[in-house]
């Protein structure tokens, strides 16, 4: 399935991520109010996560780096996006105020502050996303998503958004930009799908709110888009699918499978890379754990599991350019790739190599012993997890340089 190559801790509860469109950065929004990016390593050709991992102490790949880091807001830093060519990142916080910034340097370029609600509160942000060079969007708690026009001098705090909607009744958890249309003239998307309170929604940057779903009779979290399927996940741990595009959502039609019960489906992520040809998907739970879902199979089929932390919650997932995943929650980010089937062929090889060595039973042969473990362990009932401590609080350390496991 995947290997965790790296685990990076950070100095304070990670709270947003952003992967760069083209190069292997990412980009780190903590609640201490600091954003940093870190290198991750290139990735040499032609290569396997095993061979890179025997080849990195000589090659100079094995090594997570910060390439600058800064305190940029006086609250927390909620939410991340780098712009599409990837020269530029924006930041928003606690604070009311986005901000720009060169992804070089940390430079910032200009700043804008978040509306606020009716009664002069600051209406703290929830989520980012560049839809066009020309296009940002802003959601917030109040379940507004601001559009502002990056043509737009943004250097002037009191900078207005050119629209606002209200596609839900409470905060905006996911947003995801929708394909363009064979129509297009831009190549450019201008509808997202959005996950907020207990509805789903998709909207149009001209036309406004396209589409508004009933009461689903939950609070949905994470959500995502397929082609024409679209994906959210629930607070008690079930997916729901919709299939056949705008069209489905009104017709009301969800498949609704259940991956973990009891446990929230907080964010997700496509699996391009990974599975190409195939619909699937990693699912963030609040336990911890990753879950690699097949949505395309009736009803969805999870095809594996890995763990991220045994106490906090998966908070942040996405896939860089080169193929590996990166999942983020409580003080610390993990790297993983998929093991190919050279790994899996030699990890076997050196499995019997182990066993040869210990004196272990003749290839080919088991002891009765051996066998009657192996049934009893299968008839044994699993144990149920214990439910994760939401209260302890798990600090980090001031560490920027971390080496991928086994490249010392």
């Amino acid at each position: 399935m995947f290997n965790c190559i790296c685990t990076f801790p950070l100095p304070s509860d990670l709270l947003a991520q952003a992967i760069h469109p083209t190069s292997p950065l990412l980009a780190l929004g903590l609640a201490s109010g600091h954003v940093q990016i870190v290198r991750l390593p290139a990735l040499p050709p032609n290569s396997s996560p095993r061979s890179r991992a025997e080849a990195s102490s000589t090659n100079g790949h094995g090594t997570v780096e910060t390439a600058w880091r800064t305190r940029r807001h006086k609250g927390s830093c909620r939410t991340l996006a780098f712009t599409l060519d990837g020269s530029q990142l924006f930041s928003a916080g606690t604070d009311g105020i986005v901000k720009a910034a060169t992804t070089e340097t940390g430079e910032v370029t200009g700043k804008i502050a978040v509306p606020s609600e009716a009664n002069g509160v600051v209406d703290s942000p929830t989520l980012l996303h560049v839809l066009s060079p020309q296009t940002l969007l802003l959601a917030t708690d109040s379940s507004a998503v601001h559009i502002y026009d990056l043509r737009a001098d943004s250097t002037i705090q009191g900078a207005k958004p050119q629209q606002t909607h209200h596609p839900h009744d409470d905060y905006i958890s996911s947003l995801t930009p929708l394909s363009p249309s064979e129509t297009s003239t831009s190549g450019f998307s201008r509808q997202w799908f959005s996950t907020g309170g207990s509805t789903v929604a998709v909207t149009d940057v001209r036309k406004g709110i396209v589409f508004q779903s009933e009461d689903l009779g939950e609070e949905l979290l994470g959500g995502t888009a397929i082609g024409n399927k679209f994906i959210a996940g629930g607070e008690k741990g079930a997916l729901r699918m919709w299939e056949g595009g705008i069209k489905g959502l009104m017709g009301g039609l969800d498949k609704k499978t259940t991956i973990q019960k009891g446990e929230s489906l907080d964010v997700m992520c496509q699996m391009w890379e990974e599975y190409p040809g195939e619909d699937v998907i990693a699912v963030g739970l609040g336990d911890g754990s990753v879950k690699i879902v097949q949505i395309g199979a009736k009803p969805a089929n999870v095809l594996g599991s890995v763990k991220h932390d045994e106490v906090e919650g998966v908070v942040t997932l996405g896939l860089e350019p080169g193929g590996r995943m990166i999942s983020g929650g409580g003080s610390i980010i993990k790297i993983w790739e998929k093991e190919t089937a050279d790994d899996l062929d030699k990890g076997e090889d050196e499995a019997d190599q182990a066993n040869g060595d210990s004196g272990g039973e003749p290839d080919g042969t088991e002891s009765a012993d051996s066998q009657d473990d192996s049934s009893e362990e299968e008839r044994r009932p699993k144990r149920k997890k214990r439910k994760r401590n939401k209260g302890k609080n798990r600090g980090g350390t001031n560490n920027h340089i971390m080496a991928f496991k086994g490249m010392d």
